[in-house]
Order: structure tokens, then sequence, then C-alpha cells
């Protein structure tokens, strides 16, 4: 049975949540003064998306924007005449490239002739996609094959990922966001506040009068955010960004009213911060107790992830998996070879250094000696 306070607020996990319920996709609520939470459908298991609308002036600014289906443009319908009631949109601002945030905002700046704001990273993310109806490289084979898919299962996951669901649509230019940066919208100053490792750059708006976080995907009450390993960047190590970035947010007030991409908006960020870092350092932990005996990455997914269904399933807990992997390797806490096609992971040797954190990185090419690549002051500049 759930518990409340003497507000009406549910109590639940060690959270707050001042509304219990949601309200149904498509329908708007306003939870601070000149700012609405609204709601919108996915065509999946995770069933919805909360975006936020700010009210500047005469007009509106937007944040977040939906999947690009016809269920999310009949939906903004709604909300230009009933919320906005003709008001015009001002600007949309992306928190992270990802379809259902993305998913529309070319559809949104064209509509109104006004700027999408972003950071960097994430525009350039807009544009690593492989064009529909191409087949598959040989790349996509190889790093899904070497984790323990079939033929026939690859091209299952490829055709998954072209889906037009999963493919914003592309807009020309954009405004720049960057962490610290500030927009006065409405009656409050918003700081850009980026987090790493869901994507490559999440901008999260922070209220400098300590009232509100839009967080986007980069903290989520109940579940989590994948933090995942992809075809795109194998060897990447979003894992240590992510749990870097907590640290991040941790300076941000505990009191302060989180509202999420994804369930209902809540209190007690620091609480959460503490959930979301030990349930990655428990699947840590059970991913490297699993590497006694050599184990494909397909294997190590079963571990961390008894319950799937479906191929989308599938492709985030692969993901996920490889990001722990790859974490435990940079530790020295696990080795990778290749067998048979396959790669495989068993624990490291106990006293075997770690991968040297700093400004080099190892690249190892197929037959060769590995090579220490010196990064470029731009390159650490690109990081911060």
């Amino acid at each position: 049975m759930a518990e409340y306070n003497a507000d009406g607020h549910e109590l639940a996990g060690g959270l707050r949540y001042p509304w219990p319920q949601a309200q149904c996709s498509g329908e708007w609520r306003e939870v601070a003064d000149g700012l609405w939470w609204l709601r919108m459908p996915l065509p999946y298991r995770l069933d919805h998306i909360n975006l936020y609308l700010l009210r500047h002036g005469d007009g509106w600014v937007v944040v977040d924007t939906g999947m690009n289906t016809e269920q999310t443009r009949a939906a903004w319908e709604q909300v230009f005449v009933g919320l906005f009631a003709g008001q015009p949109v001002l600007a949309v601002i992306c928190t992270h490239y990802h379809s259902d945030h993305a998913g529309v905002a070319a559809w949104l700046a064209e509509r109104y002739r006004c700027p999408v704001y972003m950071t960097a990273s994430e525009y350039r993310s807009l544009y690593v996609t492989v064009p529909a109806g191409q087949a598959p490289g040989w790349d996509f084979h190889d790093f899904h094959a070497k984790a323990g898919f079939s033929g026939e299962q690859i091209d299952e996951l490829y055709r998954l990922i072209q889906s037009g669901h999963f493919r914003p649509l592309h807009f020309n230019s954009y405004r720049r966001l960057q962490d610290g940066d500030r927009l006065p919208i409405g009656n409050r100053q918003w700081r850009v506040v980026v987090g790493r490792g869901h994507s490559p750059e999440h901008a999260c708006l922070y209220a400098e009068d300590g009232s509100v976080l839009i967080a986007g995907d980069q903290v989520l009450p109940r579940i989590t955010p994948t933090v995942g390993v992809h075809a795109t960047e194998p060897e990447a190590d979003p894992l240590r960004d992510w749990l870097a970035s907590l640290e991040h947010l941790r300076r941000l007030p505990d009191s302060v009213l989180v509202l999420p991409a994804h369930e209902r908006p809540f209190y007690h960020l620091h609480a959460r911060l503490d959930q979301l870092q030990a349930h990655h350092q428990a699947q840590l932990s059970r991913l490297l107790a699993s590497c006694d005996e050599p184990r494909s990455a397909l294997e190590l997914m079963a571990v961390l992830f008894p319950k799937l269904s479906g191929r989308f399933d599938e492709l985030m807990a692969l993901g996920e998996t490889l990001a722990h992997a790859n974490y435990l390797m940079a530790e020295g806490l696990l080795v990778r070879e290749l067998h048979q096609g396959r790669h495989r992971y068993r624990r490291g040797t106990p006293g075997q250094p770690a991968a040297a954190p700093g400004p080099t990185a190892t690249l190892t090419i197929p037959g060769s000696q590995p090579a220490a690549l010196q990064e470029s002051p731009c390159d650490r500049q690109e990081q911060q």
C-alpha cells in the first residue's frame, strides 16, 4: 500500500512524489509558476516521455519534443490549440539527441521559425546514423557477432534501428549550449548543467533560485538511465563518464524538484544519486563475479538482465553490459580475448595494472603492437 505525507505526496523508495499519479499522454499539468509538464506517447514498453513547457513573455520555450511519430504530432496540435492558445513557440531546447527527445525538433522549428538549442556533441550525434535503406556495414555486423549474436539476429537488430521512430528529423542550424551557460526564461534564470554517459553532452537545466532541475534522462526515478556501448564506438567507457556526472549533479541542492524525462517528478535528488551509484556498483560486482570462467557478452547480458522481451530490450541490454565490461577492463579487473570470432571475458590477473588514465590513450591495431596516441590540447578542451 502506498504511503503519503500530510501534503498528499507519495513516499516511495526513499523519494517523495508530489503528484501520486501522472496525467495521460497528450495532457499537461502546471508544476511550478510558468512551467508545465507535458506527457507524450512512446511506441514501446516505456510508453511515455515527459516534456517541459516554459512560459516566456508572449510565447513558449519547449524542452524536448517527443518521438518522430504521427501520434506525437497529433498531441502537439492539441497543445498548440489548448495550452498555447495560438501563442508561438519561441525556442526549442533539446537535452540530448535521442529520438524521443529531439524527434520533431526540426518540425517545431520549421513551423515557428524558431531556433533549436542543444550542446555541440549532441547536435553532431544527430548525424551519426546510417542512411535509411542502406545495408549494415561490416563494423555493425562485427560488433554484434563478437558479442555472440547470429547473422539472422544481427539483421533483425539492424531493421529495428532503421525504423523511422528512431530517426529524428534533421535541422540545419542550432544555438550551442555549454556547461554553465545561463538562460533567462520567464521568471527564472536557468543554468546549463552537462552530464555525460547516457549521451555525449546531455544538457540539464537548473533554476538558479534552487527550485527546479529539468533532468532529462540524466536522473530518473525508479528506473535507471541507459548507459551503453554501441557499434559506433565499441571501445567507449561511458559508465565512467556517467558516474563522474553524478558527482557533478551532487553539487546541486537536495531540495530541488527534479523533473525527469520518464516517470514522475520527485524530491530528494541526492538520495536518488546514491541509489543510481549503488545500482551500477552492484552490476559491476555481479558481472565480475560471473567471469571466473570465460564468458561471452551475451552470457554476461543474461546475468545482468535475466528478463528481456524483444530485440529492442536486447539492444539496450547489450550496450549496458558492454559499458560495465569496458569499465572493468579499464580498471584491469577484466580481460577480453577473441576466441573463434567472439569476445570472451574473464577476470584479470591479480595485481595486473589498470589502463593508465590521463592524456594518452592506447590504440591497438590487430596484428600490431599497441601505440600510444597523444591527445591534442583541442581534444582535452572538447572533453571539459
